[in-house]
């Protein structure tokens, strides 16, 4: 017998999430971390976009909103060096909340421990073999050196993941030559801040709000509520240790070589460094070992590498699920490398035209920023960078002929009444098991008896919503839709189209077994 179903290296925000999804599908995570505790290094500083909805549809939201510094912020990001103000928009495609990683971990390893997780800190791997049943870390301990086995190992362990290079995963990409310092501090008596956002600095006079470009790199800043939000970006090929904190002093040369003159800081709130990388796994399954988070993936912005590293697991946890209970399909392991890569990707896209839009120089970069500028004036394309930039653009490719819209997509959080005594009730709170859904909105009793054969798997219900988007959803555990009926679509088509879809994400029913 194993140790565990799952091994997954690395109790980051990947990983512990990925504890809590493996916890919800029946399957029994054994998380090693090399750090003996939690760490308190400042890194992210929030979580936004698609993840934010999933968190909700398991449930957990209120955690992190109790513990965000401010739940209600205004919805205005960062693009490259440009702007998007999301508050023109009377729905913003794109919230955020800001929370530090350390009480993201500290949430998510809580959640973890309730639905039994093992987490284990201060230890260490140094080694992985498998073979065709299992795989077997080798661990440095406090007790000291000792193998653990499971079905499965996951590498969560970061940018500099062992487990990838253990298993001989090529990581293919580029480090921007740059260091970027970021700070949030009290704002000292000296500085005078404006109604519009702007402030004035003695011996520098007054810098406008956002962002302002050097021959010597970038300075932005927004001041609210009596605290200064502020950053540095420089051209610097120095490595930094991400472990080792940054200083006033540092953050204060930098300022100075940027500007040109110093600029008064109150105390420290949070004080940050990192470089941006550009990088993708060539792959992100080898047999029984599979990466996630930033093990898979490392992107040349801020606010997209934790969103997209918890995504990740959420797709990976029902498949590891249904492979370790036996009823997995043929191919479904297979499908986390190509649908999560197919969202890497994506990612990638919209980082590298940041990463384009903040480092030109020359008149036609600055050239290009405004032409972007002044697109982003257009409520379209404002709200199509905003969906961009939460993830909400990803439409997962499916087999076979073309399909229904939604196919592939996020399931939209319809209010429902269930035809139970359930009352009503919403697509966010049938998900909180992770289980899949079959979803009939029309009433349509045929094609829930053509689902029978799967319902120790699925879910089914019937309800009705108003405006429904389709007669039918089959909704997948993380929450994407695996198949949808067009509203009035013919039981001759639909029925053979369910059957299918069911077998292949689901695998055999029960009258076939």
């Amino acid at each position: 017998m194993t140790d565990a179903d799952v091994i997954i290296v690395g109790a980051g925000p990947a990983g512990l999430m990925l504890a809590g999804e493996l916890r919800l599908a029946g399957v029994r995570p054994l998380v090693l971390e090399r750090h003996p505790q939690p760490r308190d290094t400042p890194k992210a500083s929030g979580i936004g976009g698609r993840i934010l909805d999933l968190l909700r549809y398991r449930g957990i939201l209120d955690r992190f909103e109790a513990a965000s510094s401010d739940p209600d912020i205004a919805p205005r990001f960062p693009f490259g060096s440009l702007h998007l103000d999301l508050t023109r928009l009377a729905d913003p495609p794109m919230r955020a909340l800001p929370i530090s990683q350390a009480e993201i971990e500290r949430l998510l390893g809580e959640r973890a421990d309730e639905l039994g997780a093992d987490i284990r800190r201060g230890h260490e791997v140094v080694g992985v073999s498998q073979d065709d049943a299992t795989v077997t870390a080798e661990v440095h301990g406090p007790d000291g050196p000792c193998r653990v086995t499971a079905r499965y190992l996951v590498g969560c362990d970061g940018a500099r993941s062992r487990v990838r290079d253990l298993a001989g995963i090529p990581f293919p990409g580029t480090t921007y030559p740059e260091v970027n310092r970021l700070a949030v501090v009290t704002v000292p008596d000296s500085l005078t801040v404006h109604d519009n956002g702007d402030m004035t600095v003695p011996g520098l006079g007054t810098i406008r709000a956002g962002f302002t470009r050097t021959d010597s790199g970038v300075f932005a800043f927004a001041a609210t509520d009596g605290v200064l939000s502020l950053m540095t970006t420089e051209d610097e090929s120095a490595e930094y240790d991400d472990d080792e904190p940054m200083d006033l002093a540092e953050l204060g040369a930098s300022i100075r070589r940027v500007l040109g003159g110093d600029i008064p800081l109150g105390e420290p709130i949070r004080l940050s460094r990192f470089t941006f990388k550009d990088r993708q796994a060539g792959r992100y399954r080898d047999g029984r070992i599979l990466l996630a988070g930033d093990a898979a993936h490392l992107f040349p912005a801020t606010g997209t590498a934790l969103n997209v590293g918890m995504l990740d697991t959420v797709n990976l946890a029902w498949k590891l699920g249904a492979d370790i209970h036996g009823w997995a399909p043929a191919g479904l392991l297979d499908t986390y490398h190509d649908e999560r890569q197919f969202a890497g990707a994506r990612a990638l896209m919209q980082t590298r035209a940041q990463a384009a839009l903040r480092r030109g120089h020359d008149a036609a970069d600055e050239a290009l920023r405004q032409v972007f500028q002044e697109l982003l004036a257009d409520e379209p394309a404002l709200r199509r960078m905003g969906d961009l930039l939460a993830h909400n653009d990803i439409r997962y490719p499916v087999p076979g002929p073309a399909s229904h819209a939604l196919t592939g997509a996020f399931a939209p959080d319809l209010t429902l009444t269930l035809h139970t005594d359930e009352g009503v009730t919403s697509i966010a709170e049938l998900m909180r098991p992770a289980r899949p859904i079959l979803l009939d909105l029309a009433d349509r009793p045929y094609l829930r008896e053509a689902a029978r054969g799967w319902e120790h798997r699925v879910r089914i219900h019937t309800a009705k919503t108003d405006h429904p988007p389709a007669d039918i959803l089959l909704i997948r555990p993380d929450a994407h839709i695996a198949w949808a009926a067009a509203v009035g679509e013919p039981a001759d088509t639909a029925v053979p189209a369910l059957r299918e879809a069911l077998a292949y994400w689901f695998g055999t029913p029960l009258e076939h077994t």
